[in-house]
């Protein structure tokens, strides 16, 4: 190619040889050109030839299933040997004294997180790596006693990892997928046990962040007639993509499958029915107040204690100020505000009831969506 950029070279335009046109027509799929004839089709590559082979050689796929299997071996123990790290780690943090551990949190998590990467289990060290930035988003005095809960978490995990076969079958699959087994999305649509709901759905939270591994996390969040549920997809950072191809206010009908899970949220789409539609209805809110909507993010806790956030839906409640801070309140149980939404929501202040939908993540709220007397408001 240099050559012939240069001019030092002459081509001249031929027909591609027969073998580059077998292996771009095995590449693309069936052709959809003009047929070939009889003498054409019979003169076949020795690469097609292996591959038909390959194809029909009925021992084929007990050698793939006892190569997958003994990929699955080798990732157990490495995931059972990067939980021994784990566990000797967390006792040094304990020797060390955990209220210094914020200041330090940086260097020892970003060494631990690569050990667990290494070890194969990317969930878990993701979780690991991205604990300062949680911590270093709360006040000074609240961060030694989030540092507990985290490292107790990153405790729990690891035991329950170890204790599969105790654990029912929702419960081990969140375990499972916390510590970085995928269920892809072809094996999801295929599990005939899956949890599936056709219903009209309603985009009321979207949401883009980018992780330490160059991968951008993109939720879409979705209601029903009488459940959330939330569209992950992630996309490489080099990839451009900021955004999801769902807008909020959008409505469409579908079919979702759900991963499993002790509290099943996250969703792939198994059929779409019509196209996506915007819609500047109210968005379709449970009749319970704010403190009943709280009480069913404590049951899902319960049930799933790494639960990270989860949606409240909310009827008549009020924004409140205390000092610095923002709070959700309905005069039984008060929200504070995540610091990051103090600009935004600072119109609603004026208002007296709204209904809402947002997340909560233990330890902030964020809303994303409020009915209100002027008209809706979304984040």
């Amino acid at each position: 190619m240099w050559l012939r950029a240069e001019g030092e070279a002459e081509f001249a335009t031929a027909a591609a040889p027969e073998w580059v046109a077998e292996w771009v027509s095995r590449r693309r799929g069936p052709s959809t050109g003009p047929a070939t004839n009889a003498a054409d089709k019979s003169r076949v590559s020795i690469e097609a030839i292996d591959d038909a082979e390959a194809a029909a050689d009925p021992k084929a796929d007990a050698r793939a299933a006892t190569a997958r299997e003994r990929s699955r071996i080798e990732r157990e123990a490495s995931i059972a040997n990067g939980l021994d790290e784990l566990d000797i780690w967390l006792g040094d943090q304990l020797d060390g004294a955990l209220a210094a551990f914020p200041a330090k949190a940086s260097a020892a998590c970003r060494v631990m997180a690569q050990r667990l990467f290494d070890a194969k289990a990317p969930g878990l060290a993701l979780r690991v790596d991205t604990l300062p930035t949680r911590l270093f988003v709360l006040p000074a005095p609240a961060r030694p006693t989030a540092a507990i809960t985290e490292l107790a978490m990153l405790h729990l995990l690891a035991a329950a990892y170890r204790r599969q076969a105790d654990l029912a079958d929702p419960l081990s699959q969140d375990v499972r997928q916390m510590v970085g087994w995928n269920i892809t999305r072809a094996a999801l649509l295929d599990d005939d046990g899956a949890l599936r709901i056709s219903d009209t759905w309603r985009v009321w939270a979207t949401r883009s962040e980018t992780q330490p591994d160059k991968l951008r996390r993109i939720e879409t969040w979705l209601q029903g007639s009488d459940r959330p549920a939330v569209l992950v997809e992630y996309v490489p950072v080099a990839a451009g993509v900021s955004a999801g191809v769902y807008a909020i206010g959008d409505t469409f009908d579908a079919e979702l499958v759900f991963y499993p899970s002790s509290v099943p949220l996250r969703a792939q789409i198994a059929e779409q029915t019509g196209s996506t539609m915007p819609s500047d209805a109210p968005l379709n809110l449970p009749a319970e107040n704010l403190a009943s909507a709280y009480g069913r993010y404590e049951d899902a806790l319960i049930a799933k204690p790494w639960l990270g956030e989860f949606p409240v839906m909310f009827r008549a409640a009020r924004l409140r100020t205390s000092g610095e801070n923002i709070y959700l309140d309905d005069e039984t149980i008060c929200l504070p505000v995540a610091k990051s939404q103090a600009d935004a929501v600072w119109p609603l202040l004026q208002l007296e009831n709204i209904d809402g939908a947002g997340l909560w993540d233990g330890n902030e709220f964020t809303l994303f969506w409020a009915e209100t007397i002027l008209g809706r408001w979304t984040a």
